[in-house]
């Protein structure tokens, strides 16, 4: 059974089974404005998608807050190296209706 959300957002559905999908898997992640991001799909709910990027990339979407970061569409993420040791890659959390394609990268 759809809920309301669902239903509004018909191609947030599509996105949240490819990210259910590569759960735990390297994918390049291209949002609505044609901005292209790499990352761990982390987790995934009926909502947003949590992604684990590279720390070391420079991503111009991310604000440097004193306690977080968030992206345009004003989600947080979770700061630098949340849960990761050395730091290596920080949270990112990103609403399904923000994703236009999701691909695989080999590793």
């Amino acid at each position: 059974m759809t809920n309301s959300y669902e239903q509004s957002h018909p191609q947030s559905h599509h996105m949240m089974e490819m990210c259910r999908q590569h759960k735990n898997q390297y994918v390049l992640v291209q949002l609505m404005d044609g901005y292209q991001m790499d990352g761990i799909v982390l987790d995934v709910d009926d909502e947003y998608v949590h992604l684990a990027i590279p720390a070391d990339e420079q991503y111009d979407y991310v604000e440097e807050d004193d306690d977080d970061y968030r992206n345009p569409y004003g989600y947080p993420g979770y700061g630098y190296g949340y849960g990761y040791p050395g730091g290596r890659f920080r949270r990112l959390v990103l609403p399904l209706v923000g994703l236009a394609a999701l691909s695989l990268i080999p590793w």
